[in-house]
Parts: C-alpha cells; structure tokens; sequence
C-alpha cells in the first residue's frame, strides 16, 4: 500500500501485489524522490518525471509495478484535493459494465464443487465466469468442462499462468478444449516473446489475451504490432496507473483489439467509465474463496440480470480502496506509519 499526504492535509490512497518484488525500496529510493514538493494537482508530470529518472529500473517490471501503484496513489489524492470522485476528475460518468466472477478458488476444488458455485452465481445474475489453472492440466480440463456444462451459455475464459514454455505446448492445450468454445485462454506464456505468442495466436481456434504482467516501455504495442492477442489486458496497478491508461486504450483501439482490465474492480470499473470504455469487462474475485481477499470487505458489486454490475459509488477519489479489519488481521510492517490516522473515507 502506498500513501501519498499533500500540504493540504488530504491523502491519496493505492495497493497492489509485490509478487514478492522490493515495491517497498523502490519507491522509497527511486521514486518518492520525485514525488515530494511536487504539486498533487499535476500527478502525470510527477509520473514521467520518476519514469525518467531511472531508466534501467522504472521502465519495467518490478520497477514500472511501483511506479504505477505510487501513479494510482497520486491520482486518488489529486481527486480528493478536489473532491470529485476520478471518474468525474477525467471527465467521465460512472457507467453499467458486464462483471467477470473468478471462480474455482482454491484452484484445487473438484469440478462438481465448481460446477455449483457456477450454478449459484447463475441464479444472481453472473453471466461470465474465469477459471484458474489448478495443480495439473487434467483437472484443470476437467474443471472447464463441469463449468461449461453449468452454464452451456455463459462466457467462460481459463487463466493458464504462464506455466507453459512453447507455443506448441499452448496449441496442444488448446485442442484439448477446443470444443467448450471458451472466452479465451489468458496468460498463455511468460512475458518477453511478442513473436511466439503470435504464433499460438495463429494456430489456436480459441481466443488469447495477455498482458497485465508484461507492463513496460514496450507494452503493450510489442504484443499489438506482432499481431500476438485477441484481447490486450491492462492493470492499472502494473501497466502504468492512471497516467498511461489512455495510452493502452488509444493503441487498443488503433489495432481494433478489445480490451479488459485484470482484477482490482474498485480501480478498473472506475478508469474504463472515465475514459468511456463501459464495454470492458471487470473482474470480480468471489469473497471468502481467497481469489483476493483485499477486496472481500470492500463494495461488491450488484449484478443485474443481465449480467452487467451496476456503477460503484461515485465517491471522492478511488472511494474506500482500503480494508482496515482485513490488515489487522495479517503480520502488517509499516515503518512509516502509513495506516495511522487514515481518514474514515479512504477505509472500511
């Protein structure tokens, strides 16, 4: 979790995984540096400013993860600085949008178990569901087809995670499941080959979408240019926060490929509404199953029958992005005194 504290006295709030990455030095080191004295109201220049200041570290990977949650921290702040909510801060008016249910949490549950929380999120109005990989490729097989047939019309995608090393490796995965018409396969490969994962593109019936854990200087127009994705994905919390969210949706459209944001809904529903794509679909992990317990105490969204949310709370800033039971409960390190005093509207 990052914090930001303006002269002002208001606080702009983000969080986001390290994937067990030094976040924490990062941003002290490289990043706060040029952050501090700085206007809140000019976050994006504050954004390139750091992004410059360190090409060997802020331009990728780990380095570039900080960098975008400080991006999203500063952004919350501007926002409530002015008290608008981000949405309208961009210029945009919180919108219905088609929710994602991730589903099959713990990965392991047997396919009959995730066949019946499909089935009770069909009765609540789900109508797309994403399932993980599990322990092995069997069970994982198993698993889609016990979803499918719960629900033979729902939009159903699989996240592989990048276990598999060859596109020949994802092709043969991929006729395995041919026939269940899925979504898509998500995360087909480890980051870095643009031309291999266009290969599987080629070869695969299915549709595939990659990126939220590729951000960097050449994401995402290396995978675009390479003709290598169905779908691009983007996470805010990674790929550049709020500063470059319109560039991955400019070169989105260029290249007339969909876009879908990953996790972080109370981030993601909000961004696409301001920057007025309210067809992106938003994931949503499933409380209490550990998709991304973060999340469980904070505002869960309505579904209608259609299978669209309805918009978030349009409050100041990002709303409550911050879960204080849920930290309290965890082995918490915050040498800067980050939790202390948070407002009572950053938090539940």
């Amino acid at each position: 979790m990052v914090r930001i504290d303006t002269s002002e006295g208001t606080s702009g709030v983000a969080y986001g995984l390290t994937r067990d990455g030094p976040i924490d030095s990062i941003v002290e080191r490289t990043i706060s540096p040029h952050y501090i004295g700085h206007s809140a109201l000019e976050p994006s220049e504050s954004f390139y400013r750091a992004l410059w200041s360190n090409h060997a570290v802020h331009a990728a990977g780990i380095g570039h993860r900080a960098l975008s949650i400080v991006d999203i921290a500063a952004w919350d702040a501007h926002a409530r600085l002015t008290n608008v909510s981000i949405t309208e801060l961009l210029g945009g008016t919180t919108q219905a949008m088609p929710a994602t249910a991730i589903i099959g949490y713990p990965p392991d549950i047997p396919p009959q178990a995730l066949a019946e929380q499909v089935t009770g999120l069909l009765s609540q109005g789900w109508r797309r569901f994403k399932v993980p990989i599990s322990s092995n490729l069997d069970l994982s097989v198993e698993r889609l087809r016990a979803a499918r047939e719960a629900a033979p019309d729902a939009w159903i995608g699989f996240d592989i995670n990048m276990v598999l090393r060859s596109a020949g490796a994802v092709l043969e995965f991929e006729q395995r499941v041919r026939d269940l018409n899925l979504g898509w396969i998500e995360d087909i490969l480890p980051p870095g080959d643009a031309v291999m994962a266009a290969e599987v593109k080629r070869g695969s019936a299915t549709p595939i979408a990659i990126g939220d854990e590729q951000g960097g200087a050449y994401h995402p127009r290396a995978l675009l240019e390479a003709g290598a994705v169905d779908v691009i994905r983007a996470d805010a919390t990674t790929n550049g926060g709020v500063t470059r969210m319109p560039v991955f949706m400019s070169l989105a459209r260029e290249y007339e490929v969909p876009l879908a944001p990953h996790m972080f809904p109370h981030v993601h529903s909000r961004l696409m509404s301001a920057f007025g794509d309210t067809s992106a679909p938003i994931e949503w992990g499933i409380p209490g199953t550990g998709v991304h317990p973060m999340d469980d105490g904070l505002e869960q969204p309505v579904i209608r029958s259609d299978g669209f949310m309805e918009p978030l709370d349009d409050a100041p800033g990002f709303g409550r992005l911050i879960d204080l039971g849920w930290i309290r409960q965890q082995e918490v390190d915050d040498p800067d005194g980050a939790l202390v005093d948070l407002p009572d509207e950053m938090v539940v």
